[in-house]
């Protein structure tokens, strides 16, 4: 009965309708088998830069948290949930989802912590307070955009935790790079994209992290911190304010155990007898008898994000990042996205691509209106 659908589907107003069943039956079959949706957004976002509209030298990346079409009323606490006793024969279409996707580093494998409930009737979707309000189980969806036109370059759903939303740039840089050869300059995104392994895939791709750096080896009770220690890369050591160096070892080991850890991070220490005597060890390690510092594998690209911290292109970029946070917004309040109306990891990613197609759409539509047709008088 609906005109617009009518038109969408090219039938006049005396054409008879199919059931309603084909639609979701077209959805959850020939759809997803083919990854239409998928291919839908990529046209458009081919369109948008045989347009002129996306350079792919700076791109922006963050996540927003969508409510999942589930309660707290129908799920079960952490200490209880099981899922060995799910039979994929008699489960739902969400729940037999949600067991495929349990080594998918988007959902099950993102984290080894178990949610604090987990729902019957959408498993995989996460129970979040990250509102700061009362808790609900949600999805996130991820959104890669160019920040010249505000253009969604691709998009992605995962988890509503930082592993997963981190580790889904990581699968959208590498799947822009092979759908459209696109090779940022750099990537801007808020903190909680600072983390040191992330900091190194990016610099590992000559990509410039214009990201804040995740960073907790700040003191707050006034005494030196790591960044006030000089680094020497040629000598593989720390020079403190009072120009003493603190080394990782001082002989060579025959015994490679007693060498580098292999965890990733690398413990330098000064003499005891040096600290014991320096007259800023009240300032440096008031309460230990020797200063020791702990060095990430991954220090070198935190140092280069510190870097671009400084610099004016960086500040620039803490502006377009809000580009981003406006698409998130114009999401929820004009498209009506609050909330899904899918169950399941397929049902999120196809509400997430047709969302992010309609938006790329209207942008075309906006810088390239159709021109207008002149009525006959």
């Amino acid at each position: 009965m609906n005109l617009a659908y009518r038109w969408f589907c090219r039938l006049d107003l005396s054409d008879p309708v199919p059931n309603h069943s084909t639609f979701s039956k077209n959805r959850h079959g020939r759809f997803r088998e083919s990854k239409l949706l998928r291919h839908l957004f990529e046209k458009t976002v081919a369109r948008c830069i045989a347009d002129g509209l996306v350079s792919g030298q700076r791109l922006a990346a963050d996540a927003s948290l969508i409510e999942a079409d589930a309660n707290k009323q129908n799920s079960t606490p952490k200490e209880y949930w099981d899922r060995s006793t799910i039979d994929p024969d008699d489960a739902p279409r969400a729940v037999k989802e949600y067991l495929d996707v349990l080594d998918d580093a988007a959902f099950g494998a993102a984290s080894t912590v178990e949610p604090k409930f987990t729902s019957h009737s959408d498993p995989s979707s996460q129970w979040t307070a990250a509102r700061k309000g009362p808790a609900f189980f949600s999805y996130s969806t991820n959104y890669l955009i160019d920040t010249d036109y505000s253009v969604i370059v691709d998009v992605e759903g995962t988890r509503s935790i930082r592993q997963a939303e981190v580790g889904s740039v990581r699968t959208m840089l590498d799947r822009i790079k092979e759908q459209h050869d696109i090779d940022p300059e750099r990537l801007i995104a808020d903190s909680a994209y600072g983390s040191g392994p992330m900091l190194g895939w990016l610099v590992d791709r000559d990509i410039n992290p214009h990201i804040p750096v995740l960073d907790k080896a700040g003191r707050t009770d006034g005494t030196w911190s790591r960044i006030d220690f000089e680094w020497d890369p040629d000598n593989n050591q720390y020079i403190c304010p009072e120009g003493e160096a603190l080394k990782q070892f001082r002989r060579n080991y025959s015994d490679p155990n007693r060498g580098p850890s292999g965890k990733g991070v690398a413990k330098y220490q000064a003499l005891k007898h040096t600290c014991q005597a320096c007259p800023s060890k009240m300032k440096c390690c008031p309460n230990a008898d020797a200063r020791k510092i702990t060095r990430e594998e991954h220090e070198d690209a935190r140092q280069v994000a510190r870097d671009i911290a400084k610099t004016k292109q960086y500040a620039i970029s803490m502006r377009l990042r809000k580009k981003v946070e406006m698409l998130f917004a114009h999401l929820k309040r004009i498209l009506g996205l609050g909330r899904l109306r899918l169950r399941g990891p397929c049902g999120a990613n196809d509400e997430f691509l047709l969302a992010a197609t309609a938006q790329n759409l209207r942008k075309l539509a906006k810088i390239f209106p159709a021109p207008q047709q002149m009525r006959k008088a």
